[in-house]
């Protein structure tokens, strides 16, 4: 069996299921339960290496040192929000390159944003974390990890999981698959699959492969314009797949799983935000079992995009609302802690 591996070439212990990793326990000549003790360790008590499991033996210690690489972020940085309780972490991964991932709380619990690539190769043009292209995907276990090391260093219960940190999720689709079923495996951190939401921007062939999968979570598309001329403007994706064909492929997530849609539309002042926006959005949406997330676009120093002011934004909620559909605005949190997918990261690289 073709196991994965982390970066040094070793299997990756933590991307590994509960039955893989018993497999290999056997093959190490370690009784089965031993298997369970190591996957408790790792994706219930959080352990950030072998030496804090205290009830695994040395000897085993050693074999597994020996055969698997551990992964375990290491925090470069923390933001914390002097408007809100935001943070935002920057994350060391083993081979040298820095991800990001943000903490939120709500009243209804904590919830966590986490990167799937380090950088981001989908060029939206608002985006700071596609500034400088993909350098490759996470791993299950960098994606876990960004999880489990903000709810060791908070010391708050993670509720809810959002990835739409840095990266294209579907550019990365065996990795966030087998995320998911980790993260929400019984034997681990047993999340619930709906609270658990994946974002795109749009690559068809696997927002249909996802719903094939039938699992629970739920679906964000970057939407971002009210036609495809717009859309092309702001997200070279837009190419390669028509905003037709990217609602079809929507409409066939939601018929296959059952779970309520989200469209995330960011607002950028002068481009996106008019009557006519409205009215071809209203048009575009009719008949969806949907929600319109509306978020004033985090200006980022490369780009002289503008967020719509307050005033626009709730003008524009309102107008979609009188066609019945269902419209949120997005609270702006971290604005001030490099609040916007990649900001950190960039500005740490930049320092460098």
């Amino acid at each position: 069996m073709d196991y994965i591996q982390s970066t040094n070439g070793k299997i990756d212990i933590k991307s590994l299921t509960l039955d893989e990793l018993s497999a290999l326990v056997k093959e190490m000549g370690e009784p089965a339960f031993r298997a369970k003790q190591l996957y408790e360790w790792m994706h219930v008590k959080k352990a950030r290496n072998y030496e804090e499991m205290t009830n695994i033996s040395k000897a085993l210690k050693e074999k597994c040192a020996e055969k698997f690489d551990y992964t375990s972020l290491q925090s470069v940085t923390v933001q914390e929000s002097k408007l809100d309780d935001t943070r935002k972490f920057l994350f060391a991964l083993s081979d040298g390159n820095m991800i990001e991932s943000v903490f939120m709380k709500y009243k209804f619990g904590v919830s966590v944003c986490i990167s799937s690539q380090v950088g981001c190769r989908m060029g939206c043009k608002f985006c700071a974390s596609t500034l400088d292209g993909v350098v490759r995907n996470l791993l299950p276990s960098e994606m876990l990890d960004q999880i489990y090391a903000i709810s060791r260093i908070t010391g708050e219960k993670v509720g809810r999981v959002v990835v739409m940190g840095s990266g294209e999720p579907l550019d990365n689709y065996d990795n966030i698959l087998r995320f998911i079923r980790l993260l929400t495996d019984e034997n681990g951190l047993n999340m619930s699959q709906r609270n658990l939401t994946v974002s795109t921007c749009g690559i068809v062939p696997n927002i249909r492969k996802l719903a094939d999968e039938k699992l629970a979570i739920n679906l964000a598309l970057s939407l971002h314009a009210s036609n495809n001329d717009k859309r092309k403007a702001l997200m070279p994706i837009a190419n390669q797949y028509e905003i037709h064909e990217v609602l079809d492929a929507c409409k066939y997530y939601f018929e296959q799983t059952k779970r309520q849609l989200t469209f995330e539309y960011s607002l950028v002042a002068g481009v996106n935000d008019t009557d006519e926006d409205a009215k071809e959005l209203t048009d575009l949406l009719s008949g969806f079992n949907c929600v319109v997330n509306l978020i004033p676009v985090n200006p980022i120093k490369e780009r002289d995009f503008k967020p719509t002011d307050r005033t626009k934004a709730n003008a524009f909620k309102n107008k979609l609302e009188k066609s019945r559909i269902n419209v949120t605005i997005r609270r702006e949190m971290g604005r001030d802690i490099d609040g916007a997918c990649g900001q950190l990261r960039r500005r740490h690289l930049e320092e460098k």
